[in-house]
This record gives structure tokens, sequence and C-alpha cells, in this order.
């Protein structure tokens, strides 16, 4: 009997820290800024626990039924929780409250577990030290388990919603065995648990199986559009909509790219720089896992090879295999010039020993501490050494306007590391004003774009290196890893903006 209880402690733990995991991960996806989002929930997750662990004080008696009540009640909350969280994302203002709300009242529960089993442990007669030693040992493998499992398997291969749902499934699966355990105990109210576990388990079945039609529910609501692919990565979530003839692209809830005008992006991105370098034969993308900028490198004859490095395989599949994705990409991703790399590109370029004569660096913005390294002065003097000597790179490097911060701390990373910089910006309506840096040693603007475009000519091109005094330079902080001024300049930008 014993055993099954220690047994238990594994589970709970588990769970435990599962819904932790899930609302810090949720709260990143949809809010960003991953940092904060953890580090706040973290804290007010151990406090409630802490409060909790108090509270279980004042049982004095019926331990056993009060235990599988709180597991119960952890497994209905905490299974659900994912779920209620998106919904009150797509039609609540208050999802803030709801997500501190559930965080601290799980909290709560999951602080009085521990407590009761212990006590549990006790009563039948348990060494002290036995006791206190298999509790924490199992408490704290159950602990490692899911911080493994989750970023590998559960979170990639399940999502947020059916993850919850199976862990709140472990939650009721230990209050009914815990209810098998003591049924026979004198006083144990064995029937009332019974039934309310088993309604609890079929309630969270039932969750578990409609979670994809739910996803998809709750995803219109956030979305407006008709979602026509949604898929969680272990790096983010991807959502495709659709609207009339606009296909538009979200990555953790962030706008990418629209199909009506996604063309002036990427020709700003691409053609300012490589159509300056008749040259160029070897071309690096990173990030552009979309194989939108990729299509603009490829409409060069001279270019005889281009290297992309992507982190997320999830990407660069979907938008070679979707066939509207491939038919906006133009088939780049499987272009027999092109080879794809799956790999950090921070670490790639460590490993690597290539040169290149052009690199694209199309990252998402520097909305947290994980994308912020990516815009350093270290990853910049390291891109360095991986260009020719007359190459030439540029850096998406969000808006000037809205932005205007983060856009010239961008820039002040870039002269910190070495390179000269030729700043400027273009009108892309689903954005705004937008902003890239062309960085390297020398740099003649072309005198004809000689490939076809939709947007770019050579008299709009010497336009976009010109800025209005709203848009000008300012006295920044180049973005160092160990502070990463960048990622507060672009949120508190941006909080601006949204407000």
């Amino acid at each position: 009997m014993n055993k099954l209880v220690i047994f238990s402690v594994f589970v709970v733990a588990s769970c435990g820290l599962a819904y932790e995991l899930i609302a810090g991960a949720l709260a990143s996806y949809l809010l960003g800024d991953s940092v904060l989002q953890f580090s706040s929930i973290i804290g007010a997750y151990l406090c409630a626990m802490g409060v909790g662990s108090h509270l279980s004080r004042y049982v004095k008696d019926r331990v056993a039924e009060r235990f599988v009540d709180i597991e119960i009640l952890v497994g209905l909350i905490g299974g659900s929780a994912a779920t209620l969280l998106f919904i009150a994302f797509a039609w609540s203002a208050a999802f803030r409250a709801l997500l501190y709300a559930l965080v601290g009242l799980l909290g709560v529960l999951v602080g009085m577990e521990i407590p009761f089993v212990m006590r549990l442990l006790n009563e039948r007669k348990a060494e002290f030290s036995n006791l206190v030693a298999n509790v924490l040992t199992f408490d704290y493998l159950g602990a490692l388990a899911v911080s493994l499992l989750f970023p590998l398997l559960l979170a990639p291969r399940l999502g947020l919603m059916k993850t919850g749902f199976l862990f709140g499934l472990m939650n009721v699966g230990v209050a009914l065995m815990t209810t098998y355990v003591f049924r026979k105990e004198p006083g144990f109210a064995a029937r009332g648990r019974w039934l309310r576990g088993g309604a609890a388990l079929l309630l969270l079945l039932v969750g578990l199986q409609a979670s994809e039609t739910l996803s998809g529910w709750v995803e219109k609501g956030i979305y407006a559009d008709e979602v026509i692919y949604a898929a969680s990565t272990p790096y983010q979530r991807i959502v495709v909509t659709r609207w009339k003839d606009d296909l538009r692209l979200w990555l953790n809830g962030n706008l990418q790219f629209s199909s009506r005008d996604e063309h002036r992006y990427h020709e700003a991105l691409v053609h300012p720089g490589l159509a300056s370098l008749p040259w160029a034969k070897r071309v690096l993308i990173l990030g552009g896992g979309d194989g939108m900028a990729a299509r603009e490198v490829l409409k060069y004859p001279n270019v005889e090879s281009v290297t992309l490095v992507d982190l997320d395989r999830g990407m660069t599949e979907l938008f070679s295999s979707a066939a509207e994705l491939v038919q906006l990409n133009q088939g780049a991703l499987g272009n027999s010039r092109l080879r794809v790399i799956n790999d950090d590109a921070a670490k790639w370029l460590e490993q690597s020993e290539e040169l290149f004569d052009f690199a694209v660096v199309d990252f998402p913005d520097p909305s947290n501490y994980s994308l912020g390294k990516l815009y350093s002065v270290s990853f910049y003097k390291l891109l360095k050494k991986h260009l020719a000597e007359s190459g030439l790179a540029v850096i998406q490097s969000t808006s000037p306007y809205n932005g205007r911060r983060a856009f010239w701390s961008v820039n002040a990373s870039l002269v910190e590391a070495g390179w000269r910089t030729w700043p400027y910006h273009a009108l892309v309506p689903s954005f705004g004003e937008w902003g890239f840096i062309l960085a390297g040693r020398t740099y003649r603007p072309p005198e004809k774009i000689p490939v076809a475009t939709r947007f770019l000519t050579p008299q709009v091109l010497d336009s976009l290196f010109l800025f209005p005094p709203d848009m000008g330079p300012l006295p920044v902080e180049a973005n160092h890893l160990n502070s990463q001024p960048l990622v507060r300049y672009f949120q508190e930008d941006w909080a601006r903006v949204i407000r």
C-alpha cells in the first residue's frame, strides 16, 4: 500500500510541473516575452504552493478523502486550463486575470498534495527519515521526467490542450487509485469518490477527444479568417489563414506575412543588396523558412548555390509540401540550387567554415531574449567571418517608425561588430514602414534591378535610403548578450503602438 502511495507522488509531481509549463508556454505564445511570462508564472505558482502547504495543516482528519478530492479538482482545473485560457484570449479581455487565477488556484491545491501524502504514510507508521527521503526522491524524479518530456515530445506532438487533458487524466487516475487503496478503511466514503472520479475521468476523456476540434474553433476566434493549417512544433505555433485570395502566416499569434503584399517585403529585403553583386555565386539565408526570400534570390542566374538555415523543420516542410504555399514561394525550397539545413543559426555558423558572397538574415523580430541573441554584437561578429571580402549582408530590423529605438539598436550592434551599414526602409501595407540594414565593407546601389520585380525599381530603391525626422537615428545602446537592451527597446516601443 505504501508503495502505491509513494508512486502517486511521482505522478502528482509530474502533473504539477506540467500545468506550470503549460501556463508559461501558453502565455509566451500569446503574449510574447517568454522570460517575463515564465518568471511571473513560476513565481506566482511557487508562492501559491507555499500557501497550499500552510493551509494543509488545518485539515485535521479524513486526510485520504481530502487528498482524493484535491486530485480530482487538480485534474479538472489543470486539465482544462489550457483550453479555458485559449478561449479567454479569443473572446474575452480577462485573459491575464484568468491566467493568474488558475495558476494561483492550482498552486494552492498542488501545494497541499505532498503534505497530505506524508501524513498518509505517517499514519501507516512509516519511519520518518525514510518517509521524507522517498517522498522527495519521487517528487524530484517526477519533475525531471516531465521537464524533459514536455519540450521534446508533449508540447510539439500533442499541443498544449491535449497535454493538459492528459495530465488531468493522470491526476484523476491517482484519485481513483487512492480510493481503491483506502476503500475498506473505516469511515472512508468510497462511493462518493468513485462517482466524482468517474465523472471527472469522463469529462477529461471527452476534452481529450475533442481537443483538435476545440483548437480549431478557438483559433478561428483568434485569427478571424479561415484557418487552413495549424500545428505546434518544438519551437512555435504555426498557423496559416485564408481570406479570399489572401494567405497569412502567423507564428505564435504574430503575423509574418500577407500574400497580398509580401512581395514588397521580400523584394526590399533581397534586391538592394544582391542586385549590386552581379558576381555573387554563394548566398546564405538565415531564417526565412517560408522560402520567400529564397524565391527572390533564385531569380539571379549567377547564383550557383543557396544555403538556407532555419531552426524549425516543421516550417520548411510545410512550405515545401503544401500546394498553395509552394505556389507562393514558386517551389524555392525544392530548387536544385538550394539546400535546407534545420539547425540553430548561431550554432551552425560556429561549426561551419563556409564563405558566402551575400547573406540574408530574416529572423522574427527580437521580441524575447532567445530571439534577441540573434541580433547581438557577438552574432554579427560571427556572421562577418562567413562573408567574402566584398560581400554584403542584409538584416530585417523591425519598423523604424513603430520600433524606432529597436531599429537603430540593430544598426548600432552591427557598427560595434565592425560593419559599415546602410539602413533603409520600405512600406509594406500589412505592417507599415519596415526597416532593413545592409552591412559590409563597401556598397554601391545598383543602377538597375536585373530580375523581374513587382515593387522595386531603381527609382524606388533610391528613396528607400531616405529617413524622415520621425524615423531618423537615435542615441541607443548596441545589443550585447549580457543585457540585451534591444529586447527592452522593442517591447517598450511596440507596447505604445498596441495601446
